[in-house]
This record gives C-alpha cells, structure tokens and sequence, in this order.
C-alpha cells in the first residue's frame, strides 16, 4: 500500500473538485521530489489533470457532456500565489468571473500581488500578476476585494436588482458585516451599493 499516494489524494479529494494545487500544498507530508513522482503518477491515471507548469487540478466533471471542466482561473491563480506566499487581488474582469456576474471568459485575469510582476499562458488566457502595495489598497478581506472590483468594473448604471442579489447570495451573513466595515472609506457611490446589499 502506497501511504503517502493514499494522503495525497485524501488531500486533493478533501478539498473537491475543481481545487487546484501545486506540490507546495503537501511539504508537510513528504519531500518534494516524492510529491512530484505521485502527483506525475495521478495525473497518467487522469485523477488529476497539469492547469499549468507545475499547477494540477482535482477537476469538474461535466455529466450532461460526460467530459472534465476546464480548471478555474481563480483557483490557478490561488494555488500560485500559496506556492510562493503571495497576498493577491483580483482585478476587473477576475472579479466578475469570480462573481458569476459575466459570462464571458475574458482574454486576461490581472491580480494585484505583493510579489513580483509575472505572467502566465494557460491555455488562450493570460494570467497577470501587477506587484503593488497591497497595505494600500484598504481591504482587509478578499471578498471585500472582489466585490469592490467587481462594482467597480460594472460602473454605478449598470448594477441592477440581480447585480445585487448575486453578491449578496456570495456573501454569508457574518462576511456581509465585514465587507460593510472594510470598505466604508471607498468610492462613495460604490459603498451605497455595497450598504444596499450587506444592511439588507
């Protein structure tokens, strides 16, 4: 019995489909180059599937098409910035595919990141990474974040009623409370919307 393959997939199985992960999600358990063989080893047995250089994914599967999802942009993007202990922020179009308030997949996600400025190619989008000061931007919480953002992108004319039922159907009550206490020094137009949603 394969000890270390049986915690790995109880990891990458404990976490549910769609999670991606790089080998840096198991250094606890055992040596990198142990993590490596097994996850090649998963990925052959097509458990997992390569998002990326060095990024898997455990994926959705599609029961109407019978066919495994493509990996989650997001979920990319998070499992990069934990391999290098980045603090990253969606962007624009990122937020609102984060948000299920676009459906179109967008050519580029942007993050803004305390680590260094990188890009990456997965498949025909672009993955950026913009190194700035992520002290400066106000947020104390990603949610507070991705919801400024996403507002933001959409513009003050174009949040409608289901606008504001989606974010807050994203938000449990508890974070609604804190998302109204992080951003109450932002744009003001944006803060009456975001108000509407968390007071509601």
């Amino acid at each position: 019995m394969n000890t270390l393959r049986n915690k790995i997939v109880s990891r990458i199985y404990g976490n549910g489909r769609g999670w991606c992960f790089t080998r840096s999600d198991f250094l606890d358990i055992a040596s990198p180059d142990a993590i490596d063989v097994n996850l090649h080893r998963l990925n052959n047995e097509s458990i997992i599937i390569r998002a990326s250089r060095g990024v898997y994914c455990y994926p959705k599967h599609s029961k109407l098409l019978n066919v495994f999802l493509s990996p989650d942009i997001d979920q990319i993007a998070s499992a990069i910035a934990r391999k290098f202990n980045w603090e990253i922020q969606p962007t624009g179009d990122a937020a609102l595919n984060i948000l299920g308030l676009s459906n179109q997949v967008p050519g580029k996600f942007t993050y803004l990141s305390n680590g260094p400025s990188k890009e990456y190619k997965i498949e025909n989008i672009d993955l950026i990474f913009k190194r700035t000061a992520l002290k400066n931007s106000g947020f104390k919480y990603r949610k507070s974040s991705i919801v400024f953002q996403a507002l933001k992108a959409l513009g003050e004319k174009n949040i409608s009623g289901d606008t504001v039922k989606i974010i807050r159907d994203f938000l449990t009550l508890d974070e609604r409370k804190k998302v109204l206490k992080d951003t109450e020094k932002t744009t003001a137009w944006v803060y009456e919307i975001i108000k509407h949603i968390c007071q509601d």
